[in-house]
């Protein structure tokens, strides 16, 4: 993987500052993006379901 010279020194700072792995910290923010992909792929289904907008009109759940 190429960075940029910018990139690659904040890479390397911030591993030499918190005593980890420059591969963690990469590894870390690759999960935290996949997290992220996934969280708005499910938000995307938001709205789209059809029905009573108040679950206690539905027939069959209100209380007698």
């Amino acid at each position: 993987m190429r960075l940029s010279q910018e990139l690659a020194e904040w890479l390397q700072e911030s591993a030499r500052k918190a005593g980890v792995p420059q591969g963690r910290i990469v590894r870390d923010q690759l999960e935290k993006a996949r997290a992220a992909s996934r969280r708005q792929a499910f938000l995307k289904l938001a709205g789209s379901v059809r029905g009573a907008r108040d679950l206690s009109l539905r027939k069959g759940f209100s209380r007698p």
